[in-house]
């Protein structure tokens, strides 16, 4: 604010009530869009209408004025974090409604972004805050491509709107792989394929699989269906068994070793990803046991046989594999439900009394008791 500016305060100062020099630097504010400044104007303004210190050196405020006065401050940072969303600033913006906890508006803000310029500091609201993640990761995808995005969300964790992030990615991979193994279809047979799906542009066609052949990065291939293991987005599925199909042709230098059960990903994930959707279910728990035989001393494997028998809606047979294989890891290297959590969830009380003897565990003893005694009753 330029020096004439200070002259009409002076002037509102000396002559007229000093709300006319609060009000004289809330308009310079808004016509400066200089809205920090406009929230400390409006704050000490009601300070003085309240007879509060100007200069706040602490938090205390009188009992009678306290609750006017937060209240008023909710208010005017609503007001302040609007005027900077209507003009663009979304994140000198979001202070503002998370001092409120109302982010809904800024949820909403971001979801109308589009890539560009300065994009940075959005993303890092939306995604590594988790404002919004599933945009988030559509402007990593859209702005920084796919190596950041998978990069990005394996870093952070996702925990809300994980499996719609998981979907985006790998809805995204999906397209990329797609639209690479049709142009090399057309350029190989001077003429645009049939077919929507990678299946069925593989299908028949061995010569797109040369010991150094591949449409898409592999890591990048590799990371995402690993996704089958968390989503039961159907959707999701497909793609990845597709991709799968895609990754079992490639020469084996291009496959990556991974860890136990999953050591041969694009086979065990596919596998993973097809008994989810309904495919050859039976024959998927076979694979998996076998897997198991042969890592005896490795606990994991039947740790993905119990998650995947759960997510199968087969209680029971998770509790038969988890009493065979899992009975003597401790609880905190457990992923999946312990025994004894799964003997309860599959209602099978006389199992879980069984081994709550056999754990000197009394209390999980009686537990199972009366919850057998009212199963009967």
């Amino acid at each position: 604010m330029d020096s004439q500016v200070f002259a009409a305060l002076d002037a509102a100062l000396a002559g007229r009530s000093p709300l006319d020099a609060f009000a004289l630097v809330a308009d310079q504010c808004r016509a400066e869009q200089n809205y920090a400044l406009l929230f400390e104007t409006k704050l000490m303004q009601r300070r003085f209408e309240l007879g509060l210190p100007l200069i706040q050196t602490d938090g205390n405020l009188p009992s009678d004025k306290q609750a006017g006065y937060e209240q008023f401050m909710v208010e005017t940072a609503r007001e302040v974090g609007t005027l900077f969303l209507e003009t663009g600033q979304i994140e000198r913006a979001f202070p503002y409604f998370r001092a409120i906890g109302d982010l809904a508006p800024v949820s909403k803000a971001i979801e109308s972004v589009e890539p560009g310029d300065n994009i940075e500091g959005i993303i890092e609201i939306a995604f590594q805050q988790g404002l919004h993640p599933v945009k988030g990761i559509d402007l990593i995808l859209k702005q920084y491509g796919m190596c950041r995005a998978i990069t990005l969300f394996g870093m952070y964790g996702v925990s809300a709107k994980r499996s719609e992030c998981m979907a985006l990615i790998s809805s995204a991979l999906y397209q990329e792989l797609l639209t690479n193994l049709r142009d090399a279809v057309k350029g190989h047979e001077g003429a645009e394929p049939a077919g929507a799906h990678i299946t069925e542009l593989i299908d028949g066609r061995d010569w797109l699989f040369g010991e150094y052949d591949y449409y898409v990065d592999t890591s990048h291939l590799n990371s995402v269906v690993q996704y089958a293991a968390e989503t039961q987005d159907p959707a999701t599925l497909e793609l990845i068994s597709e991709m799968c199909a895609y990754g079992r042709k490639l020469s084996m230098p291009l496959h990556i070793r991974g860890n136990p059960p999953f050591d041969n990903p694009f086979v065990d994930y596919g596998k993973y990803a097809d008994a989810l959707l309904g495919r050859d279910v039976e024959g998927v728990i076979a694979h998996f046991r076998e897997k198991i035989a042969q890592e005896p001393e490795e606990s994991m494997p039947a740790q993905v046989l119990v998650h995947l028998l759960l997510k199968l809606d087969r209680a029971g047979d998770a509790l038969a594999v988890a009493r065979e294989h899992l009975s003597e890891v401790p609880a905190s290297y457990l992923t999946c439900p312990t025994p004894l959590q799964l003997a309860h969830k599959a209602g099978e009380y006389f199992t879980l009394a069984e081994m709550a003897r056999e754990r000197e565990d009394p209390l999980s003893y009686i537990a199972a008791r009366l919850l057998a005694n009212k199963t009967a009753s």
